[in-house]
């Protein structure tokens, strides 16, 4: 039927167009889906560029349709990310999912994911570890390691546990395949092979990336959007906000800490590197701040635990044919533009792509009303 990715293409690089290659060798046939991040990232940081470049790019790619994440999935840990992303491939009859791994092994991903799901002794080890001091993924490895005698420790392979995880425990049809990653997900040196990490290193400092991506992506990378140009918005929201901790992720005490120290920064990475410790990740924290920045409140989160819609961002024939194929079959809408109180989660998209736009003073949710979509090509 269809392959499906999920990624956030933050930016697209080589690394991205070797993954669709050899999807494309392996299965030439195939219509390509792509589940895709939005205008924020799931280590809480906004996309250096918006969502609707992104879809350009992916389609320009080979890539046949693609689809959103939305925020409220694509900003939360890997389990919650994973789901959301996984329920919209099932809800789009998907039946194999491509993703990238270190150790290129779906066994190895398999047997790890299984010892979280069956071996009651798992948990119980994960809260010893946490209360030890242990942030919450080395805690995982470490019991995933004294259950099985097998490691987990590296992004793609623990976020493939995750895809794993989601798979068996919603009976989904979906078949799990890994490609071997290729580049070091953390490194920081631009190669013609390299991390997009690495990338918006490079781009943040006005360096040469031409080698490291695609010549068609090279004129959507201006104007991009850095963490730092929200950080005053952010900074105002700690300073005035009374109640902190109402929002999705912050925990009780770290409101406090961010109270007291915020008139001590000028960055986000100054403020990050104040609250972080052993137990509390980078990226956790970075999620926190985020939920903070766009005003997503525990209580808003408990309304959205599962996707009620799928929005499309872009397509081509083979992927304007492909949904024509199976809309009879989708249990749930499918919707091409914004539309005002439809639900929460999509009001929810809109705020915070309002709040996207201020970091470069566009006017992007203009974008969010359009039908991107030509009438030629009525789904």
């Amino acid at each position: 039927m269809a392959i499906g990715i999920i990624a956030e293409y933050n930016p697209f690089h080589n690394g991205h167009m070797y993954h669709l290659n050899q999807i494309k060798e392996e299965y030439p046939e195939e219509e390509i889906v792509l589940v895709l991040s939005g205008n924020y990232t799931q280590r809480g940081e906004p996309s250096i560029i918006d969502k609707w470049k992104k879809s350009e790019i992916a389609l320009k790619a080979g890539i046949d349709l693609v689809v959103e994440l939305p925020f409220v999935f694509s900003t939360q840990s890997a389990d919650f990310f994973s789901y959301g992303a996984l329920s919209i491939l099932e809800f789009l009859k998907v039946d194999k999912f491509v993703f990238g791994s270190e150790t290129n092994s779906i066994d190895h991903l398999t047997t790890i994911a299984k010892c979280q799901i069956e071996n009651t002794e798992f948990n119980q080890l994960v809260k010893i570890y946490s209360k030890l001091g242990e942030n919450y993924p080395t805690a995982l490895s470490k019991a995933v390691y004294d259950l099985t005698g097998k490691k987990v420790n590296t992004p793609n392979d623990l976020l493939g546990v995750s895809y794993i995880k989601t798979i068996v425990e919603n009976n989904f049809l979906i078949q799990p395949i890994c490609i071997k990653r290729t580049s070091n997900y953390h490194g920081q040196t631009t190669t013609k092979i390299c991390s997009a990490t690495a990338v918006r290193e490079a781009l943040k400092n006005n360096e040469n990336i031409i080698e490291s991506v695609p010549k068609f992506v090279i004129p959507y990378l201006n104007n991009l959007h850095f963490k730092d140009d929200y950080f005053d918005l952010l900074k105002y929201k700690i300073i005035t906000d009374e109640n902190l901790s109402r929002y999705q992720t912050v925990d009780e005490g770290i409101d406090r800490k961010l109270k007291k120290i915020i008139h001590e920064c000028f960055s986000y990475e100054e403020l990050i590197d104040k609250i972080k410790t052993k137990r509390y990740t980078y990226n956790k924290i970075s999620r926190m701040l985020l939920h903070i920045l766009v005003g997503f409140t525990k209580e808003e989160a408990k309304d959205m635990k599962q996707i009620e819609y799928i929005r499309i961002l872009g397509f081509n024939l083979h992927g304007r044919q492909y949904l024509n194929h199976i809309k009879k079959e989708i249990k749930i809408p499918l919707l091409a533009k914004f539309k005002k109180k439809y639900s929460k989660m999509l009001d929810l998209e809109f705020r915070t792509t309002n709040i996207y736009s201020l970091g470069k003073q566009q006017n992007l949710l203009q974008y969010e009303y359009k039908n991107h979509l030509r009438k030629k090509e009525k789904i």
